[in-house]
């Protein structure tokens, strides 16, 4: 029988095995990121309870009782995070996808010898990998809102020997004192940039930040030390601001007639993930998921405000339905689908952001291009 060690180990070879066959290492100038997961590997970071979805409920996965299960989890796809912390009976803190970390990581574009701000400390895991690449001559300076995290994962980066100053606040308002650093990195999402954010960023430098927990985005300040501008780096779902309420949306009437008739061509272009974003963009209320591909995919949508949902699969015959709360919200949608068909059906990748005093762009191409209707 294998020993936990040897689970571990069979475990971390198998994601990082993953990792090289789908070609999600970072390389060139951001090969080190390999590295620094070999040097501080996601398990020394994990406690020993972890949680796991069993269709119903989050259960708990032990260490000691279940090492295999354990493993398993805290070394899973390179798409699939490990949830660390249950409040309420919903996920508040995870060990992020190692694919996530990694593009992030990669989109910061840190140097040695540098210095970093993390907001969202969680288990510690990302910080420890950023003082891994800042080194000896650098500085990480990581703030939690959650004490107890705080505390855990300071302990956790002084036990793997990481240098990092860890301290307990709320992230959205930056670190009060401390001058401008040469990077910031947040591990939570924002809907809308604090100016914080981008004062706490020397000129030049770079902040990397998931946005509407769907993509992240990482921008360059300025020489004005106020405004901020760059492009969408990556799409993955992220965990939300805790201080920080959920985006509204008014959807519209349900068209019919030849409205309706563009549901199937909408369906389509929706398993890809250019039109997921634009949707976000225009209907930030509307949480849009893809669950499976080809004729088994379903979408399902959710508006976090009023809590309605709907889900919207093929019927017989390839015919769009919708079912659920309600079917306005994918009445609405279709005002964003017109909107990226006009604009010429732009990729992901299309889009950037600005952020200055006067407030908050997402453009297509250009800054001078903001995806408006």
């Amino acid at each position: 029988m294998s020993t936990g060690d040897d689970l571990l180990h069979e475990a971390r070879s198998r994601l990082d095995a993953a990792m090289q066959s789908r070609g999600l290492w970072p390389e060139e100038d951001s090969a080190w990121v390999r590295g620094a997961m070999a040097a501080f590997p996601r398990h020394r970071f994990a406690p020993d309870v972890v949680w796991e979805w069993d269709g119903r409920r989050w259960v708990a996965v032990d260490r000691e009782r279940e090492p295999g299960r354990w493993a398993a989890l805290v070394y899973p796809e390179p798409q699939d995070s490990t949830v660390t912390q249950i409040t309420d009976g919903l996920p508040t803190s995870s060990l992020s996808c190692m694919q996530v970390v990694a593009d992030m990581l990669d989109s910061l574009m840190l140097k040695p010898g540098q210095s970093v701000v993390e907001l969202g400390t969680g288990s510690g895991w990302n910080a420890a990998l950023l003082a891994h690449r800042a080194g000896s001559e650098g500085r990480v300076v990581s703030v939690e809102t959650d004490a107890n995290l705080a505390h855990a994962a300071a302990e956790r980066l002084e036990a793997a020997g990481a240098r990092v100053e860890v301290s307990t606040g709320d992230g959205t308002a930056g670190i009060a004192g401390l001058e401008p650093v040469d990077r910031l990195v947040a591990t939570y999402a924002v809907e809308t940039v604090p100016g914080a954010w981008i004062e706490q960023v020397r000129p030049g430098g770079r902040l990397v930040f998931p946005w509407g927990r769907l993509g992240h985005f990482a921008l360059t300040v300025a020489e004005d030390g106020k405004s901020a501008t760059g492009w969408l780096q990556g799409l993955a779902l992220f965990m939300g601001d805790r201080h920080a309420a959920s985006a509204a949306t008014s959807p519209a009437p349900a068209p019919g007639g030849e409205e309706a008739a563009d549901d199937q061509e909408m369906f389509e272009d929706l398993t890809g993930g250019h039109l997921l974003f634009a949707l976000r963009v225009s209907h930030p209320g509307i949480v849009v998921s893809v669950e499976g591909s080809g004729a088994q995919a379903r979408v399902r949508l959710r508006e976090e405000t009023l809590g309605r949902s709907a889900l919207v699969e093929r019927a017989d015959g390839g015919l769009v339905t919708v079912s659920g709360e309600s079917q306005e919200l994918w009445a609405a949608l279709r005002t964003g689908y017109r909107l990226w068909c006009e604009r010429g059906r732009p990729e992901q990748w299309d889009f950037g952001m600005t952020v200055s005093p006067a407030g908050q762009t997402v453009w297509v191409h250009d800054p001078g291009r903001p995806y408006t209707g």
